[in-house]
């Protein structure tokens, strides 16, 4: 079993705390949880990918917002295991040849453990700020499917790709470096709408995410049911479902105080996995059960001995 987190790359070392009190973010925050995470059980690092911190008021925006790639790029030159990724960067944000390019620059750093993970956008404020398009729904959607058909093009093509698409070209473009070794960079499709989303994924996309930041929380039932949904999309275009590696991304916070944990899952949603080691032990076990390859964490405040309590007390229990 695989276990990774999200680390916490925007407002406070807190993460998702509103407190006026809390210290704004540094890179001397994240650096040591890094580094603990490399020399620990852990198997992944996921940074968001933002440029204001979300979804919060006004008066939050001038606080810290690491721009994501960069943050990985840094990661990769100082880690020797950990894989590498976004949850999830934003296809509104850069034109996805672009996308792929960091994205084989970065994997080249890294020997082979980057992860292009990657949904539609849906942070509106973010992109009246700095000058970008939103487009309805709609066609961010249909520029996310056909952002990862390009990506699969240029990620999984062998020499330069030619596409010719309605929101995205390519004349003969080179992907070089392209990756690290002979096995193409997976693409994480992020989001599981079921009529649009999963069915890019089962088209396009390598690994398969729950979201439990998402709102509508995390069970086993949602799972079991999104996965059935992605079945019927794979049939449907002659995909095989087991080519799809599955992983979810749970809230978390290990607590021994009871009322802690409650207080942690009405502000964060149901099913958030919160409480003592043996608790989380057993929630995360049925997930084991029920086929999920990789388990990542978010919301652990940026405290290296905090990740490596969770390291000691609640992922030991699956070596």
């Amino acid at each position: 079993m695989q276990f990774g987190a999200q680390v916490n790359c925007y407002r406070s070392v807190r993460g998702r705390s509103t407190r006026s009190d809390d210290p704004p973010l540094t890179w001397d925050d994240i650096r040591p949880v890094i580094t603990t995470m490399d020399e620990g059980r852990w198997n992944s690092l996921w940074f968001a990918d933002h440029f204001l911190p979300p979804p919060g008021p006004r008066a939050h925006e001038p606080l810290p917002a690491f721009e994501g790639f960069s943050l990985l790029a840094a990661a990769a030159a100082m880690t020797e295991r950990l894989r590498l990724g976004h949850l999830v960067l934003g296809n509104t944000y850069r034109n996805p040849a672009l996308v792929a390019k960091i994205a084989g620059t970065i994997d080249a750093i890294s020997h082979g453990r980057f992860v292009l993970g990657i949904g539609a956008s849906w942070f509106e404020r973010e992109h009246e700020a700095y000058g970008w398009d939103f487009p309805p729904m709609r066609e961010r959607q249909d520029r996310f499917e056909e952002a990862c058909a390009l990506l699969r093009a240029l990620l999984h093509g062998d020499g330069s790709v030619t596409f010719a698409g309605r929101y995205y070209q390519l004349a003969e473009a080179p992907l070089a470096p392209g990756g690290d070794g002979a096995t193409p960079i997976p693409i994480l499709v992020g989001g599981t709408g079921e009529r649009r989303t999963l069915r890019t994924l089962a088209m396009h996309g390598d690994i398969f995410n729950l979201d439990g930041w998402a709102g509508a929380g995390m069970s086993l039932e949602l799972y079991q049911h999104k996965i059935d949904v992605l079945v019927s999309h794979c049939e449907a275009v002659g995909r095989d479902p087991a080519e799809i590696r599955r992983t979810i991304l749970m809230p978390a916070l290990l607590t021994d105080d009871p009322k802690e944990a409650a207080q942690f899952v009405e502000r964060i949603g149901p099913g958030t996995l919160a409480g003592s080691a043996d608790e989380l032990q057993e929630r995360l076990a049925a997930f084991v059960d029920a086929g999920v390859d990789e388990i990542m964490f978010g919301g652990l405040q940026l405290d290296s001995d905090l990740f490596a309590r969770f390291d000691a007390q609640v992922l030991a229990a699956f070596d």
